[in-house]
């Protein structure tokens, strides 16, 4: 028996495409001007993508060896456009697919984001993501101004209060608020717009918003939960989880606690849908794409120096200095994404730094096949984890790698009933909760 239908979401950022290859055209030059983005997610929508996650951060990382050489040799972090501006063009470009935006909680106010976000979902007309990060870097702070982050678990404090101030001014305007009355004069009845007087301990405002209520009034919130303080944070405010638990039990038992969690703030646990990171291979032959995944663990092993880059960037810990031949200290701490540098110590376990990073790939299972294979997989592992998608992460993004996926592994997995044909609705909140 088949899984239930599940979704796909791409997990992708508006930095340079893949450049070291014959076939990377004028793209890693042109990228900037958003096309290359916008032919992305016009090959998500009419592949069946549920959306495309952007996601964001807001410095240039040097804290490997304390410079930023190596980041721009390899333009991992940077350079990135900042893809909330980006969102309208790519809203012009499609019809139907959810387009989520990543927003940091720690370096904006409730008021300015509100409005952003509603100016994005009217404009969309009902198709905005927020996926809401607290950032981790101390670099980000101090282009903000500041000299460190604050505390973890502070920050996610900040972050409780900063959507509930953002969604009392989505809720502002009622429903019935624009008369556009040629009759009474009236465009806006004033006793349907209300101030919120929003005072927290980190945040106040006034309200209301100028902007009117939009179509989905509060846009689907994302968030990727880790840590226990993380995982309430996401339980109690969030649409979509993205995460990257290991293995179909790992899959399976954050699923399972997220709805918990969810149900114990009294909501209803079908309402919060969890992706999990995969990279699939796609090959037209099981060989042919046991070749190309033994080629990708040969590239990373060649760039160790990539993978620690990762690392620093998103630990802002200096790898420098570490020896590639020796394991990760046990003593290792970090401000940043606690929950992640936890999972990593389990999976580098005792091994050396470059045997450890050599084999590691960001995503929950190995998916490698033909794409009816590979479509198996994905529906195997759904049955077992009881739902709810997968969230395809290739970085850095090719054109040949999109069309393995939309014209490879899409077409399966609709010949198996496990992915949408059609947006039955206007929303991207409607569509996500519609099974």
């Amino acid at each position: 028996m088949p899984a239930d239908p599940f979704r796909l979401g791409w997990f992708g950022n508006i930095t340079p495409p893949e450049w070291k290859t014959p076939f990377a055209g004028r793209d890693p030059w042109t990228w900037t001007d958003g096309r290359f983005v916008v032919d992305m997610v016009r090959n998500m929508e009419r592949a069946g993508f549920d959306f495309m996650m952007l996601e964001d951060s807001l410095m240039v990382p040097d804290t490997f060896g304390g410079t930023a050489e190596l980041e721009l040799k390899h333009a991992r972090y940077a350079p990135k456009l900042d893809p909330v501006v980006v969102a309208s063009m790519l809203a012009y470009a499609t019809e139907h697919i959810g387009i989520v935006c990543t927003a940091s909680t720690t370096f904006n106010h409730p008021y300015g984001l509100a409005r952003q976000f509603s100016t994005l979902d009217h404009v969309t007309r009902g198709r905005i993501g927020w996926n809401v990060v607290t950032s981790s870097e101390d670099r980000a702070a101090q282009n903000y101004g500041l000299d460190v982050l604050p505390e973890h678990d502070l920050r996610y404090e900040m972050a409780e209060e900063f959507v509930e101030a953002a969604d009392r001014l989505w809720h502002s305007w009622e429903p019935d608020a624009i008369l556009a009355d040629p009759v009474s004069g009236y465009y806006a009845d004033h006793t349907k717009v209300h101030p919120v007087d929003f005072v927290g301990k980190h945040y106040r405002t006034r309200g209301p918003l100028n902007t009117p209520r939009s179509p989905q009034v509060r846009p689907v919130i994302s968030q990727a939960g880790g840590s226990s303080r993380g995982r309430d944070f996401a339980a109690r405010n969030a649409d979509m989880l993205l995460n990257i638990p290991d293995g179909v039990e790992g899959m399976k038992a954050y699923r399972d606690d997220l709805r918990r969690r969810a149900g114990g703030f009294g909501r209803n646990p079908d309402d919060l849908k969890c992706f999990f990171v995969v990279y699939p291979i796609i090959g037209a032959t099981q060989e042919e794409a046991e070749q190309r995944n033994r080629e990708w663990y040969a590239r990373v092993q060649h760039n160790y120096e990539v993978q620690m880059l990762h690392f620093a960037a998103v630990m802002e810990i200096d790898m420098s200095g570490f020896d590639p031949a020796e394991p990760l200290p046990d003593d290792l701490s970090t401000n940043g994404h606690q929950s992640q540098l936890e999972d990593w110590k389990k999976i580098l376990g005792g091994r050396s730094l470059r045997e450890a990073f050599g084999a590691m790939r960001v995503q929950s299972i190995e998916l490698v096949g033909t794409p009816d294979a590979v479509a198996a997989q994905m529906d195997e592992a759904m049955q077992e984890v009881g739902g709810d998608g997968f969230l395809i992460y290739g970085q850095p993004i090719s054109r040949e790698y999109v069309a393995q996926m939309t014209d490879g592994l899409c077409p399966a997995l609709q010949r198996r009933g496990l992915l949408r044909t059609g947006y039955p609705h206007s929303t991207f909140r409607e569509n996500l909760l519609s099974f």
